[in-house]
């Protein structure tokens, strides 16, 4: 266990990893909008995300082998964000041909940008007001 495991640093750190493929994969298919044939990807981080915390509410440690596990066997560290083609599991209003050559909406694409961009910058704060919060506790000071 490491000194900060305790703390939201590694929950903000991957939320920062996933929000910064997210944006790549958002440029690419903005990029790609006249490709012909090509499909638009999303990146999953959230359910993910989800499903690892619902198990986390009690937490043990499994000193043997023997030992039955307590808690989510998967924790916050084995989470990645994947990405995936939208037509695999296409949303609802999913359109084939959205920008005449494939299925890649400019509006949708701009306001997952708009909307990931926010993520990001809080995620960012909340992690530079965690490692502040850390020092103040390490000087003694309030």
């Amino acid at each position: 266990m490491g000194l900060f495991d305790a703390t939201k640093i590694p929950l903000l750190s991957k939320a920062l990893d996933a929000y910064a493929l997210r944006q790549k994969v958002s440029a690419s298919n903005i990029a790609n909008i006249t490709t012909a044939g090509y499909k638009s990807q999303r990146v999953s981080f959230e359910e993910q995300l989800a499903d690892a915390q619902a198990g986390m509410h009690v937490r043990g440690a499994q000193t043997n082998a023997k030992h039955l596990p307590v808690g989510s066997p998967h924790g916050i560290e084995q989470i990645r964000p994947e990405v995936h083609n939208v037509a695999d599991d296409p949303p609802p209003g999913y359109n084939e041909m959205a920008s005449g050559f494939n299925d890649v909406d400019i509006d949708v694409e701009m306001a997952e940008m708009v909307k990931n961009q926010i993520r990001y910058k809080f995620s960012a704060r909340m992690l530079g007001d965690t490692i502040k919060g850390i020092q103040k506790a390490i000087r003694g000071t309030l």
